[in-house]
């Protein structure tokens, strides 16, 4: 009793069993490889990889149960060199004494840096333990190749809603270590409302179920309201994971929407950034990027309205200007798409990058002085204003070496229809020219 009374709804909930545990049915069916190793007790040293609440540090309890193993966890946000080497020098003794297997569990294993990630390899090298390590992060960035090498990734997802709501449903019928009263109602509306705001984790979710019990009972009741679940759930933001894995994908997904011509989806995807406490500086910079990147000369108007609404946005703060970058965003996903600038700029960097430092021509440069006069700057320049059309036909203004380059292809859509026309009339003018 006393247990129940000091441990989390959450920690009380953890299921033992393989029967027992909720979601990730994508690992957790007959036939699947991780399923199967661990209803047989076979140990391999393993990553879970998912967002928080997903079940990590359950699932790895549940295979050193089912495997008859020691389970030792260590945080990786808390540890360092000297307790890894404490915690495998217990694992020698009870492998000695025991003979028994054990799992080291490394929670948050991508705070730890490289040296101490390779602290584990000699050690699962020669069986001493088998590793389960658990983040949040991808474990392409977070993780070393030798340690990703020994050690097969496993990808935990959201939990669903009807998960969600299973996880409820038990913690409210479990009376040994449920909610602790022997009798709790609550409308399925409610239940979902719950689900929703928990966005996929278990942990969350029981945690705000708790509150909701405990505000209840303060009001000498067995039934958690509408008002009560307002009051619990008020407030509540979506998973964002600022920084992390979670926020290139949905800043990537914003991004591909847009360039897609996808008003719906743009906006959903800036919504739930928005949602998740994403900076809103950070997004209008990069919507302004967008407007340069993927539209460019197409509609150039994309650009001034991009930056007028980071303008609008910076001025109102929020929540009003939160509504001038969906502006923008549902206009450049609506405009004519060009990443022809785009492309040009990348191909004169790499030119310039890879083609060293040529010399400006002579004609193109400016002279001030009598020497630089002497030395024939700027001679035989022509100033195209003074030349019919305001155009130099057949001047050069590239380095020697560079002479014909072509960076920018303009696309047949938008303003750079009649750009390329344009250019297309200018080159026909050097033809003539040179001729």
């Amino acid at each position: 009793m006393f247990d129940k009374m000091i441990k989390p709804l959450a920690d009380r909930m953890r299921p033992v069993l393989l029967a027992d545990f909720i979601g990730q049915k994508h690992l957790l069916k007959p036939g699947k490889p991780l399923y199967e190793a661990v209803s047989a007790g076979q140990l391999h040293s393993m990553i879970f990889w998912g967002p928080p609440g997903t079940g990590k540090t359950t699932l790895a309890r549940m295979i050193a149960h089912h495997s008859e193993a020691e389970f030792m966890p260590i945080s990786a946000v808390l540890a360092g060199v000297k307790e890894i080497r404490a915690a495998v020098s217990a694992a020698k003794k009870i492998q000695l004494e025991q003979n028994k297997r054990t799992i080291l569990f490394v929670d948050e294993v991508h705070r730890f840096n490289k040296s101490q990630q390779d602290a584990f390899l000699p050690h699962v090298e020669d069986g001493t333990i088998y590793f389960i390590g658990a983040t949040t992060e991808n474990p392409s960035f977070a993780l070393n190749n030798a340690l990703l090498s020994r050690a097969r990734v496993y990808v935990l997802k959201s939990l669903t809603s009807e998960d969600l709501v299973e996880v409820f449903n038990k913690a409210i019928a479990d009376k040994d270590r449920g909610v602790g009263i022997s009798k709790i109602t609550i409308k399925k509306e409610l239940k979902l409302k719950f689900s929703e705001v928990a966005d996929g984790d278990a942990r969350r979710l029981l945690n705000l179920l708790e509150i909701a019990v405990d505000l209840t009972l303060a009001n000498k009741s067995q039934t958690i309201t509408e008002k009560i679940t307002q009051e619990v759930l008020s407030g509540g933001v979506r998973r964002f994971d600022q920084q992390g894995e979670e926020f290139y994908n949905q800043i990537s997904a914003l991004h591909k929407s847009v360039r897609g011509s996808s008003p719906d989806a743009s906006l959903y995807w800036l919504c739930r950034m928005i949602d998740g406490g994403c900076d809103l500086a950070y997004l209008a910079r990069r919507i302004v990027r967008i407007a340069s990147e993927d539209i460019g000369n197409a509609d150039p108007r994309a650009l001034e309205i991009t930056i007028n609404a980071w303008e609008a946005q910076e001025r109102l703060g929020s929540p009003e200007g939160e509504l001038a970058l969906a502006q923008a965003v549902v206009y450049l996903a609506c405009a004519p798409k060009s990443n022809a600038v785009y492309m040009a700029y990348n191909a004169a960097m790499r030119d310039i990058k890879q083609r060293g430092s040529f010399e400006v021509p002579i004609h193109l440069r400016n002279a001030p002085t009598k020497l630089m006069k002497s030395l024939d700057y700027k001679k035989d320049y022509r100033y195209a204003h003074n030349e019919p059309e305001a155009y130099a036909a057949g001047e050069n203004y590239f380095p020697d070496e560079l002479i014909g380059t072509k960076y920018y292809h303009p696309v047949d859509r938008g303003l750079e229809i009649k750009i390329s026309k344009k250019l297309k009339h200018l080159k026909e003018l050097d033809i003539q020219e040179n001729t």
